[in-house]
């Protein structure tokens, strides 16, 4: 992703800060009705998969900033997944990776 302008530091990081938390939300919304391994692994492939479509389709960096970095980036979660062993552990970044390939892929 492009940096940011210097004379918008604040616009980024406050679009990042707001689309984290609305990606926090959705993840635990989602992760209601699809709990444990598989709640993370269609977390991680579903957001990593929007993630290609985003960087296919939008140019602007600041959009990138609230719906990549901040949306998406707190949708997705890595760090739980890791956390305990199950099939989902090798599963999910090489599906992860695949989905991220074909978003960007429909797009371009």
């Amino acid at each position: 992703m492009p940096n940011p302008r210097p004379d918008r530091p604040l616009a980024f990081v406050s679009l990042v800060s707001l689309g984290g938390g609305l990606g926090g939300v959705a993840r635990y919304g989602l992760s209601v009705f699809v709990p444990g391994a598989w709640g993370l692994f269609v977390i991680n492939v579903l957001g990593s998969f929007l993630i290609g479509v985003l960087m296919g389709l939008v140019p602007r960096p600041l959009v990138r900033a609230f719906f990549g970095v901040g949306l998406l980036g707190g949708f997705t979660t890595f760090s739980s997944y890791a956390v305990s062993w199950s099939w989902a552990l090798p599963a999910t970044p090489v599906c992860a990776v695949l989905a991220a390939f074909l978003g960007l892929r429909v797009t371009r």
